[in-house]
């Protein structure tokens, strides 16, 4: 069965190891070996975020995208692990038009379904999204403190570089849940 605390231990244990980021991948991949435990244990009912820990070195969430949600291009400027447990998470991936330009453009992307785990760089920028009909599930953990590291987000319209903003996250989650019970019923 799957422990929030003992994920949590096996987390921190795991940043203080010489290569991190593997460890890290190492304890997803052990969760995830049975993903219908981490639901049941984290009972996920509409999009948000939920910190499951944060302190300077670590920062895990619980991270539920609802149907058709699109997070818009961000970074982290800190490494990664993202793990899914129900659902699917696209990711698009972008780069700056030249070293420290404020403007991006798409370069790839990746579909991470039940099971996967994906590792993400310091300098990754990605946009998120749930191209299902139903919610999904992940584990976002990252090597640092998720709230305080300043970094960037790109605006939806014109595609602006600006400070990243919690309170604009939370908004994208307060709409994507809204527009899923308008069509749906959900909730």
């Amino acid at each position: 069965m799957f422990d929030v605390d003992d994920f949590i231990a096996g987390c921190q244990a795991a940043v203080r190891e010489t290569e991190p980021r593997l460890a890290i991948r190492d304890v997803l991949d052990r969760a995830l070996a049975a993903p219908t435990e981490v639901g049941d244990a984290l009972r996920p009912t509409e999009g948000g975020i939920t910190f499951l820990h944060r302190d300077a070195t670590l920062t895990v969430l619980h991270v539920v995208w609802a149907p058709g949600m699109r997070l818009r291009p961000h970074n982290h400027e800190m490494w990664a692990a993202i793990g899914i447990y129900a659902g699917a998470e696209d990711n698009d991936f972008f780069r700056r038009t030249a070293p420290g330009a404020p403007t991006i453009v798409e370069s790839g992307g990746k579909r991470l379904d039940v099971g996967d785990v994906v590792l993400l760089g310091d300098d990754t920028i990605h946009a998120v999204s749930n191209p299902g009909a139903a919610l999904t599930g992940a584990i976002h953990i990252y090597g640092g403190d998720f709230v305080e590291q300043p970094r960037s987000q790109w605006g939806a319209a014109d595609g602006t570089e600006r400070p990243y903003s919690m309170d604009d996250t939370h908004q994208q989650f307060a709409d994507a849940n809204a527009a899923w019970r308008a069509t749906s019923g959900a909730g």
